[in-house]
């Protein structure tokens, strides 16, 4: 009997083993070798957060073998009490694993320079003959990639894509934990194992629920989810390496369609892919966070002084000073404030487009279903008389969670920061 077993050492998960005889197993453990899943190594998932936070530079690679192995764990608790249909189970698990493929370098913020969305991005890689993930898929099972695709599609919904995609998903239970972890933060720190042990789901509806002595352990999670949120993905200065790569990308976009880049080449795939231009799959597994660093260090000494100037800054962690707006009321006066700072920097002799940018970040902690609100999934309580309700009729917290947490800031070079401040009259 072929006992063989791997082991992979994780500082939130700790052991996650693959029974290699075990066709669930195998078959991910063949996946994580794969050249699209290896790739994720070398993108961070947390962009450039470590200028804030010096341990984040845990990678795509790490979460997407943690949500993975959280998945897993969710259908070793529910497999208790419920029959799970095996190839459901495994499709589930594979998509777990498979779910940020598609994210390219430094994530979200390339994806709206290029235009190139991570999840059409994913379903390519799963579906395109030419990937290791789709080889791999089909030669356990022809029908697997399709599968995968329509599993990720969420059709239909259930339990099973609850799991993956919703407010009480295996995402979220991972990325909170890790980010917390690895920030140093402790500020996203909550029970994991048992609001594991908690999940029940709902059979007349087939969701995804928490039992009512799970109650308090998903209070915590939310909680952690608006403390990470708060302190970690909207601080400062995380918030203005990723304007400056925006905008960092945004004119290297702008001097590559004037035929103006002198690096990278047209058939580079950071060239390609800035001009939205569809990549091979070999020309997608290159691209990466070491491939647009590079570009970087190269660009830092670009004869455009504007290009040269933002990408010295990213290297060498001067970032733009912060002026915080939140506490301004009104919008419409906001953007007066915002207008006469763009003057500011235009009478100083500077280029408001690429030295000064307004930020508004902002983010639901917990996210109440209604008629208007379609993309929201309630945390459902499975009640000790049977009965489901909704989370919010037994937290009052949720309810106090169920609002923007938003910051209104501008960002500009620090030559600027003094003539910003005093032309809207901040001191």
């Amino acid at each position: 009997m072929n006992t063989a077993e791997k082991i992979i050492r994780d500082p939130v998960h700790d052991v996650i083993a693959f029974r290699i005889s075990q066709p669930i197993d195998g078959l991910l453990f063949r996946l994580l070798n794969a050249a699209e899943i290896q790739r994720l190594r070398r993108i961070r998932q947390l962009g450039l957060a470590s200028l804030a936070y010096p341990g984040a530079d845990h990678s795509r690679y790490s979460h997407s073998v943690g949500v993975m192995e959280t998945a897993r764990r969710v259908f070793n608790q529910l497999r208790k009490f419920y029959k799970i249909d095996p190839v459901q189970e495994m499709v589930c698990v594979v998509a777990s694993l498979l779910h940020d493929l598609g994210h390219g370098p430094f994530s979200h913020v390339f994806e709206r320079v290029s235009g190139i969305h991570h999840e059409r991005l994913t379903h390519r890689v799963i579906g395109d003959p030419e990937s290791d993930v789709h080889r791999l898929l089909a030669e356990h099972d022809r029908a697997l990639p399709g599968l995968v695709l329509k599993f990720m599609q969420k059709q239909p919904r259930s339990f099973l894509t609850d799991i993956v995609s919703s407010q009480l998903d295996a995402d979220r239970f991972d990325y909170l934990l890790r980010d917390n972890l690895m920030t140093g933060s402790h500020y996203g720190g909550f029970d994991l194992r048992w609001l594991i042990h908690a999940l029940v789901i709902d059979e007349g509806t087939s969701r995804l629920a928490i039992s009512y002595k799970g109650v308090s352990a998903a209070e915590a999670y939310l909680q952690s989810r608006f403390h990470m949120y708060r302190n970690v993905y909207f601080h400062k200065v995380v918030r203005s390496a990723e304007g400056m790569v925006k905008l960092a990308l945004q004119r290297a976009k702008r001097l590559a369609v004037q035929k103006r880049l002198d690096w990278p080449p047209g058939d580079n795939p950071v060239y390609k892919a800035l001009l939205g231009q569809r990549l091979t799959m070999e020309e997608f597994t290159d691209l990466d966070d070491v491939s647009i660093l590079h570009c970087f260090k190269l660009w830092a000494k670009s004869q455009d002084s504007v290009l040269a100037g933002l990408c010295r800054g990213l290297l060498f962690r001067q970032v733009f000073k912060t002026i915080d707006l939140t506490h301004v009321h009104y919008e419409q006066e906001s953007s007066a404030l915002v207008a006469a700072a763009e003057e500011a920097v235009t009478a100083a002799g500077g280029e408001p487009g690429y030295e000064l940018f307004y930020d508004e970040p902002a983010d639901t902690p917990y996210e109440t279903f209604s008629p208007d609100n379609n993309a929201a999934s309630d945390i459902y309580v499975k009640l000790p008389s049977g009965e489901l309700t909704s989370i919010v009729n037994l937290s009052p917290i949720t309810q106090a969670l169920n609002r923007d947490l938003m910051f209104r800031r501008i960002h500009v070079a620090a030559e600027y920061r003094d003539v910003v401040m005093k032309a809207i009259g901040k001191k």
